[in-house]
């Protein structure tokens, strides 16, 4: 059961993307992130950041597009990253022609609009639901998890 853990506020992209960088280096294989909120809310910004963080640190630089028209875009990082969106997906089952269920287990995976992904959903996900302030010049993102991402949490924001 996946329940509130925090609530974070963004005051700008810089503070999206550094929350990306961030968590980065916590992240292991079998680490599902679910991305929820609207167009604009911040899901890509801080996905980019989190990947560019991840392969920068092997000596890699690439440049981290938004999957909205590849649904999914593999980076050959330790472990792999997977960074999806499912925004276009009709059914949940489409899912499954993608991979990305095995990726769930082997790879650490951002999924943007996972609500396209039903009964798919990772139990042990975390989710991050991304929103404008009232003003839409910040965001907030909400943090829920199960019990173990209750507890990895506080350390992985420590440096914020």
């Amino acid at each position: 059961m996946t329940a509130p853990i925090l609530t974070l506020p963004l005051a700008d992209p810089d503070a999206t993307a550094r929350l990306g960088r961030v968590i980065a280096p916590f992240l292991k294989a079998g680490d599902v992130l679910l991305l929820d909120g609207q167009i604009g809310a911040g899901k890509t910004h801080f996905s980019r950041a989190l990947i560019q963080y991840r392969l920068e640190r092997l000596g890699m630089f690439e440049d981290v597009p938004s999957p909205t028209f590849t649904l999914v875009q593999v980076y050959e990082a330790e472990p792999e990253i997977w960074h999806s969106d499912l925004y276009r997906l009709s059914h949940p089952d489409d899912v499954l022609e993608l991979g990305l269920e095995e990726a769930f287990h082997d790879a650490i995976c951002l999924v943007e609009w996972p609500d396209r992904l039903g009964d798919l959903v990772p139990h042990a996900a975390l989710h991050l639901a991304f929103s404008l302030t009232e003003d839409g010049a910040a965001r907030q993102v909400v943090f829920s998890g199960d019990e173990t991402w209750a507890r990895r949490l506080p350390d992985m924001l420590e440096g914020l």
